[in-house]
Parts: structure tokens; C-alpha cells; sequence
């Protein structure tokens, strides 16, 4: 496989996490050629220069359409806010490039949609940046389920608590506005659950949606104003699968104490999977067939026997990171890009999470159940 330029796009948590991660994919996976960093991107050239020099890359520049456009780019790679996502992506695709994005695709599913479309038509590779259902443990719950360890399933219970904008004293920000950050909760904590949702148990029928504000004004950091936050701290969320089970999901911006609570619990006739994010590198199994007076649940630790784990350690419970994870999504990028056979999260799996993103918002608004088919949009 020739090694592929990058132009990165976006300085902030994210765009150093993919940073690290393009950086390390060849050390860690040596069937993949190492991608050559070539241009990273901010609105501020000062800062992009200097974070170029930090991070390894060629050159820095302040004009994203430009290194869109760049005959030498193979890999746009886009970690900026929500709204700047569908240009980007669009302007990338138009121009050949591979797309690697991060969550949400878009603010709506008819953009996520229209995105999707191009970048079939141009026949180019495509990541999201669902990096939770990467983790080893994670397609260890999936070929348990698949494998029918589980039995016959029951019901999936899911949640995703943090709390960034837990007090009211954090300031107002890009990711308040709709026309910016789209959906709030569910937009930057609820699409992964979603993801993971679907991931392990397949499609989402049908929900039923309730969205609560708790802070309802912000600082404006420049102005000083109380401004109006236009989106959702909290999602709660029924679900019914096309499997026939039923669930449930709650999504928080706002739980006090909670950092990465990205959690489900997932039960069937013969046993239940338990997994929370904070501790990723262990899943709970309980299998219901043990003796009386033996039956609980066991851990189980994250190890070289699991997918991908290996590739970072050859020792069983030393523990991978989040950064990780981003590594094995970058390689399955380059993986696809050499086979031609898509990821699992590209951006078709991504306009579908922001489909039922938008039918969860619509349900709320009606306060009933809603069809996610009835939205007219999936393909």
C-alpha cells in the first residue's frame, strides 16, 4: 500500500487525538503503511504552525478548502465543530479525497444523508469517529451475542453520563446553538450510544424521545450576556428493535461526577453482558446456567486473545486507552482504502445514527412513538 498524505482539520481534543493516533497506527499494525502527516489546519496560522511542529506534520495552513483541494492530500481528516462538518466533507469528496470525520456527520440526517450520497458516487473511503465500538471487549459482546451466549435476547439498557456542563458557570459555546452544534446530549454523547446500540443488537426501530434543558442560559464569554442554550442537556429515550426487544437509554451533559459513563447492559435467557466505558478494559458476564449458590457475575478482563488488543500489549489486563481505540480506527481507515471494502463506520453507518437522532428529537416534540422509517430519508 503507497502511504497516503494527510490533511488534518481541527486542533482541538480531537484533531490531537487523531494526531497521536496517525502518528502510531504503523507501529502498532505494521500491515498498514504508516500515512505521511502533511498539513494540519487551524483558523489561527500562529497556533496551526506550532502545533504542526509539535505533532509532526509537514506544514500548517488557515485555509481548509485549500488542503481540500490539494492534489498531494489522500486522507482529509475533519475534527472541527458540528456545522463546519458538511462543507468539509463535501468540498473533500468533490475533490477525490478519503474522508475520515468525527461524530456527527452532520446537523441533521438530510445533510448526514446528502454527504453519504456523494461520497458513494465518488467511490471513496469513508471513517466516522466512533471510536467506542472499536474496543476489543466491545466485538468480544458482539461475537457472544451473535454466538447465541446470551440466548434469546431480552432487553438492552443504556446510558451515557458526563458532566462538562454539569455547573452553570461553564460558559456558552458553539455546542449550545443549533445551528452549530445541532442536537446537545444527543449529538455529543448519544450518537455513540446509538452506534453501540445498533452495533451490538442491529437496527433501531422505532423510539420514543423526552429532551429536558436543566440550564437554560449561559455566559457569553465575549459579550458577558446571559445568552439562550437551544439544545437538550438531557435525553432520555425508549427504544423497540427490529429484532423484536425492547430498551431503553438515558444521556446526560449534566451527571454531576460522571466522566465517560458510556454504559449498557445487555440481558437474555441464558445470561447478561454489563459494560462501562470508565472501566474499558474489563465486561461483565453472567451466564445463567451455574450451579445454585455459584451464580453471579464474572469479569473479564481485556487481554491479548481479543481483537486488536495485541497489537498494544502482549499481556492480559494491562489496559488500553481511549487513544487506542483511535488508533485501531485509523486503521481500519487504511485497511479499507487498500481492500475497498468499507469500515464498519463510515459515513452510511453515521447519516443512520443522525437519522435517529432526528427521530428522537421529532418524538419528543409529538410525545409519542415514532417509526424511524417514517422520517422518509433512509435509504
Amino acid at each position: 500500500m503507497t502511504s497516503l498524505n494527510i490533511g488534518l482539520i481541527g486542533t482541538g481534543f480531537m484533531g490531537k487525538a487523531h494526531a497521536i493516533a496517525l502518528r502510531s497506527v504503523a507501529t502498532a499494525f505494521p500491515e498498514v503503511s504508516a500515512p505521511v502527516l502533511d498539513c494540519l489546519v487551524d483558523s489561527d496560522i500562529d497556533k496551526a504552525g506550532r502545533l504542526a511542529k509539535a505533532w509532526g506534520f509537514a506544514r500548517a495552513s488557515d485555509d481548509w478548502l485549500a488542503v481540500c483541494s490539494d492534489e498531494s492530500i489522500g486522507i482529509v481528516d475533519i475534527c472541527t465543530p458540528n456545522h463546519l462538518h458538511k462543507d468539509m466533507a463535501l468540498a473533500a469528496i468533490a475533490a477525490g479525497k478519503h474522508v475520515y470525520c468525527e461524530k456527527p456527520l452532520a446537523l441533521n440526517s438530510a445533510d448526514a444523508k446528502l454527504i453519504c450520497q456523494a461520497a458513494a458516487e465518488a467511490g471513496v473511503q469513508t471513517s466516522m469517529g466512533f471510536n467506542y465500538a472499536c474496543s476489543p471487549l466491545i466485538t468480544l459482546a458482539r461475537e457472544m451475542i451473535a454466538a447465541g451466549e446470551l440466548g434469546e435476547i431480552f432487553s438492552f439498557r443504556g446510558s451515557y453520563f458526563e458532566d462538562y456542563m454539569a455547573s452553570p458557570e461553564v460558559p456558552f459555546s458553539w455546542r449550545c446553538l443549533r445551528s452549530q452544534g445541532g442536537a446537545g446530549a444527543l449529538a455529543d454523547l448519544g450518537t455513540h450510544l446509538l452506534n453501540m446500540a445498533e452495533y451490538l443488537l442491529g437496527p433501531i426501530a422505532d423510539v420514543f424521545g423526552a429532551l429536558d434543558t436543566r440550564h437554560h442560559q449561559r455566559r457569553d464569554p465575549p459579550s458577558g450576556e446571559m445568552r439562550d442554550v437551544e439544545n437538550e442537556d438531557i435525553a432520555q429515550v425508549l427504544l423497540c428493535f427490529e429484532r423484536g426487544i425492547s430498551g431503553s437509554m438515558e444521556i446526560s451533559r449534566v451527571a454531576t461526577g460522571r466522566k465517560c459513563g458510556l454504559c449498557f447492559e445487555i440481558s437474555g435467557s441464558k445470561g447478561s453482558l454489563v459494560f462501562d466505558q470508565e472501566r474499558m478494559n474489563e465486561i461483565r458476564f453472567y451466564a445463567a446456567g451455574d450451579a445454585t449458590g455459584r451464580q453471579g457475575f464474572r469479569t473479564i478482563l481485556a487481554g491479548p486473545q481479543h481483537p486488536d488488543y495485541s497489537a498494544f500489549c502482549p499481556a492480559p489486563g494491562h489496559g488500553l486507552g481511549i487513544n487506542d481505540l483511535k488508533v485501531i480506527e485509523v486503521r481500519n481507515l487504511l485497511r479499507a482504502i487498500e481492500t475497498g471494502t468499507p469500515v464498519d463506520e463510515d459515513f452510511a453507518n453515521g447519516y443512520r445514527v443522525q437519522l435517529l437522532v432526528d427521530a428522537i428529537e421529532k418524538s419528543a416534540e409529538q410525545q409519542q412513538w415514532l417509526k424511524v422509517s417514517s422520517l422518509g430519508l433512509d435509504a
